[in-house]
């Protein structure tokens, strides 16, 4: 299982936006994920490392629960 950051609607990002103003406070929505950490060639984490690297973030390499790599 893992969690991130919510893609949400316009429709559902203006209610956060209204629930934000109405309260006073940031609101960060998540969502979970049904998938696991999956493996990588050494040749394949060098190209995510390079990419992250690039980006300035973290990225995961994930596969669905349940699914084999």
């Amino acid at each position: 299982m893992l969690s991130s950051l919510s893609k949400l609607s316009d429709e559902q990002l203006q209610e956060v936006r209204a629930l934000e103003k109405s309260i006073g406070k940031t609101l960060l929505s998540y969502s979970s994920y049904n998938v696991v950490a999956d493996d990588l060639t050494e040749q394949e984490l060098l190209q995510v490392r390079a990419l992250e690297k690039k980006l300035g973030t973290a990225l995961i390499v994930v596969r669905e629960s349940g699914s084999e790599s």
